[in-house]
């Protein structure tokens, strides 16, 4: 009984403390270290982290009162900038009315108007039966398992694998992981355990450059070869992202639309990254004259404000699958269509279109090319390339990031590089002329001081 006394006044003490006295700096830091696991970090040799006391367009303040002009957008995500009043006000209002139903058995006016917004201004037409979910790996999971039912109840038993070309990147999850390149990408560890999918080279035609139909030929064979177990070609189009921001042809997305015709597979475009506006254009597909048959997008669809995402395919499609031996789409997240999600993700939609975007990308680009460009020059980068608001510096070797990013911390300025590169995907709709010659400006001091 006084193990349990003491165990009890400990435990009030304990709550005592939390209530009436906040952690330090130092404590916030040190539990940190302690419990919580950052992505892609060591717990044995943890990276030092920053603690953010709040943020505001496009400036993260650091709890020792530091300004930071942000260059990552949260990973692509907040392309209004953070805090912005009318995300602010949409998320909050709904809150008050609807936080979250299940979406088994109910609709609600956000999921509602959020989809008809995508099909009638994102979308490309034809592109109009919506699947909500709660991240892009997920959605990339509901794009996979959506063409494998498909040819299941098309008869294609067997049809089960996928084409895909390196150095591509789709999520974390299970079979998004396994259509990441097995051997380069953050996920070689997993080479092996995956499900089996099938790898052409990457693209050799940039995003630029002349057209060569010779560019395809890799692609055509592998098809040809596994033609009998493929359900479908999933591709992240004219943008590969986290798997080495590589921009290429968009002939070449056109000649996978040709592929996909000719052997009846479905052709899955990955805009998780490239959507609303990051290119230079709404989706990536509209560099092209063709559309796919399955479109995932997500983190810019919110705004940066709350994790959403929607897998996106066409009447055939959707019908196909339901008129197959399940009657219905296997799948089902318990946070699907989450109201507060659909609410602030409709209000970023409608700020996005309702500014002049593309021109505030293009300015963006030229900003980027002019002020990125001279760093060439450098023995050790590899290649300076841009599109839209995206500005990459790619080494020749892996950078040091532990050795890189105080560095920008000391410059005023947040940039995560990973692998061999080095680069900016700003707050395209709130940034302003000064604060990205700024990120530009450390950045370029930092390259020069630590490399040749």
């Amino acid at each position: 009984m006084q193990r349990i006394e003491s165990r009890n006044d400990y435990l009030c003490a304990r709550n005592r403390k939390a209530r009436n006295l906040a952690m330090t700096t130092e404590e916030l830091l040190k539990w940190d270290r302690t419990h919580l696991w950052h992505p892609y970090t060591s717990t044995v040799h943890p990276q030092q982290t920053y603690p953010v006391a709040s943020a505001k367009g496009c400036v993260i303040t650091l709890e020792d009162g530091r300004k930071l002009i942000d260059g990552m957008s949260s990973w692509w995500c907040a392309i209004h900038g953070y805090s912005h009043p009318t995300l602010t006000r949409a998320i909050t209002e709904q809150a008050e009315e609807l936080a979250h139903i299940m979406f088994g058995g109910f609709t609600h006016r956000p999921a509602v108007e959020l989809g008809q917004l995508l099909v009638e201004r994102i979308l490309p037409e034809g592109i109009d039966r919506l699947f909500y979910s709660d991240s892009g790996s997920v959605s990339v999971e509901v794009a996979l398992k959506m063409a494998i039912q498909y040819q299941l109840a098309s008869g294609r038993a067997g049809h089960t694998h996928f084409a895909t070309i390196s150095r591509g990147y789709h999520g974390d999850t299970w079979h998004a992981m396994s259509v990441c390149d097995p051997i380069t990408s953050m996920h070689s560890l997993f080479y092996g355990t995956l499900p089996v999918q099938y790898f052409a080279p990457q693209p050799t035609c940039a995003f630029g450059d002349e057209w060569d139909p010779e560019d395809l030929r890799p692609m055509r064979e592998l098809v040809e070869r596994h033609r009998d177990h493929l359900a479908g070609i999933i591709v992240e189009p004219i943008v590969q992202g986290a798997g080495g921001m590589y921009f290429y042809h968009p002939k070449y997305l056109e000649g996978l639309r040709a592929l996909c015709d000719e052997y009846d597979l479905l052709l899955i475009f990955d805009e998780i990254a490239t959507g609303f506006g990051r290119t230079g254009e709404l989706l990536a597909t509209y560099f092209t004259s063709i559309k796919p048959d399955i479109i995932t997008i997500g983190k810019a669809m919110t705004g940066g404000y709350m994790t959403l995402a929607c897998t996106a395919t066409t009447r055939e499609i959707a019908d196909t699958i339901c008129s197959g031996e399940a009657g219905c789409f296997m799948h089902g997240p318990t946070f699907m269509a989450n109201p507060m999600a659909c609410a602030v993700s409709k209000a970023s939609i409608e700020l996005l279109l309702s500014q002049d975007w593309r021109g505030k990308v293009g300015h963006i680009e030229n900003q980027l090319r002019e002020g990125l460009s001279p760093l060439q020059e450098l023995s050790d980068v590899r290649e300076v390339r841009c599109l839209g608001a995206i500005g990459v510096v790619e080494m020749k070797e892996p950078v040091e990031m532990e050795q890189l990013i105080p560095r920008f911390v000391e410059e005023g300025i947040w940039v995560r590089p990973f692998g061999k590169l080095v680069y900016l995907e700003p707050q395209f709709m709130a940034i302003t002329d000064e604060q990205l010659g700024k990120l530009i400006g450390g950045l370029s001091r930092v390259l020069r001081a630590c490399y040749r």
